[in-house]
């Protein structure tokens, strides 16, 4: 299978820099469908969660995310989601993390978050081959849906990095791609008050917001998160919630 590019690959070194740069909020050489798109287009089947049935399609939807988790921090980021009652949408690493809190991603299912994958080992999966990422992928579905009884049907690639190559094994896995359109850049700082900052100049309707409960500042930024926009009149759901009552395909990616 010959690997087919996005800019990262194929339009040379400055267009792949200036995606970097960006964080991947954006690169506009991606095809990503958004999420209104997807309610246009109604499954059989629409999706819920325990918190209740949203209608994005009238409410003014917002989907909190969580990256390479579950970490010390999660028991803290559960409790301050379950206390304000936001359901989010956790993409797993294993190594190093499921493999270190099994409990947790059994919690996270079953106080009704999504949970999904960031592969096994966080590699970038357009540096590999089909096998390599068939099995960056396979490893962490197969621990989350025996630690959960719920196969995932969501992942996001490390750094927002795909390719076609990368969208045929999901499509063959069962996999939907699911990257984002805010980002607090959470890695570069400890301060819970820019993080909430950048979260809040960034938010619209539809918004997928990309945090990390593995680094110290971000969980004690949630409460404040979410306190400003429900002010603002957001109502927060999960991935699957935010394209309902359309659902992801696999093999495509959303945004």
């Amino acid at each position: 299978m010959k690997k087919t590019g996005i800019p990262f690959r194929t339009a040379g070194a400055g267009v792949a820099a200036a995606c970097l740069a960006l964080a991947l909020t954006g690169c506009a050489g991606l095809d990503a469908t958004a999420p209104s798109a997807v309610r246009a287009e109604p499954a059989s089947t629409a999706q819920a969660a325990r918190f209740g049935t949203v209608d994005c399609r009238e409410a003014k939807c917002v989907a909190l995310t969580f990256d390479a988790g579950p970490s010390e921090n999660s028991p803290r980021l559960l409790d301050i989601l379950k206390e304000k009652q936001v359901p989010a949408t956790f993409f797993l690493l294993g190594k190093g993390h499921i493999e270190k809190y099994p409990q947790l991603v059994a919690r996270m299912a079953d106080e009704g978050h999504e949970v999904a994958s960031h592969t096994w080992d966080h590699k970038i999966l357009t540096e590999l081959e089909p096998p390599e990422i068939r099995e960056e992928l396979e490893r962490p579905n197969r621990e989350i849906e025996r630690l959960t009884g719920r196969r995932p049907t969501l992942m996001r690639p490390p750094q927002g990095r795909t390719d076609d190559t990368v969208h045929e094994v999901c499509r063959e896995l069962g996999l939907a791609e699911v990257l984002w359109t805010v980002t607090a850049k959470d890695y570069t700082t400890e301060d819970p008050a820019l993080i909430q900052r950048r979260v809040l100049a960034r938010t619209e309707r539809d918004g997928i917001i990309l945090l990390h409960d593995i680094y110290a500042g971000t969980v004690p930024a949630v409460p404040g998160i979410i306190d400003a926009l429900k002010e603002r009149g957001y109502v927060f759901v999960t991935v699957p919630q935010l394209l309902a009552p359309g659902r992801a395909e696999p093999g495509k990616v959303y945004r």
